[in-house]
């Protein structure tokens, strides 16, 4: 379970309408999640949970820069942190990877992003994949590796799905006696 640094919660807090009122709230609770508007500080990219877990673990693995991810369990959703200003840049290299991209929502402004707060636990609805740990710098290859994990994994999912459709086996029965497993040829 990720948590907030000190200077992850002032670069975010930022975002917030009063900064120190938010502070404060999560001073008083830091479990509190907090609305706060996109485009200031920064940008969020969401998707669905199956793909954004799965771009997640091939930006991790594949040491590709990215900024904070945070997962909302209830809506199904991750998001990826970006700086703002860089749909532009985003959409760029998304078209680059791909006629037909998966579907994803862009948000900057006029949007608002509910984050969790700086010490979520694990039965919370909003969870850290990658909390801020300071304020981002702003690295050019950040939206490129976003866009290009994002398609790789929506492949990879896609080849997955089919794999399992076209060559799944129909399950059988196994009853566990005294004498051993007895398959049911059903």
């Amino acid at each position: 379970m990720q948590r907030m640094t000190r200077r992850g919660i002032e670069w975010l807090s930022a975002a917030a309408d009063d900064p120190a009122e938010c502070r404060a709230a999560w001073t008083d609770d830091p479990r509190k999640p907090c609305m706060l508007a996109t485009g200031r500080a920064f940008d969020v990219v969401t998707v669905d949970q199956r793909l954004g877990l799965e771009t997640f673990d091939q930006l991790n693995r594949r040491g590709c820069p990215f900024g904070p991810a945070m997962v909302d369990h209830q809506s199904r959703r991750v998001g990826f942190f970006l700086v703002s200003g860089s749909r532009e840049s985003f959409a760029q290299y998304l078209g680059r990877e791909t006629q037909t991209p998966p579907p994803y929502r862009y948000l900057s402004r006029e949007s608002v992003v509910v984050v969790p707060g700086p010490m979520p636990l694990s039965g919370d609805r909003y969870q850290w994949l990658r909390a801020p740990s300071r304020r981002p710098m702003s690295n050019p290859l950040r939206p490129v590796a976003l866009a290009t994990m994002l398609v790789a994994s929506a492949e990879l999912l896609e080849r997955a799905d089919r794999y399992g459709r076209e060559h799944s086996t129909p399950h059988r029965a196994v009853t566990v006696t005294s004498r051993g497993p007895v398959t049911d040829a059903g």
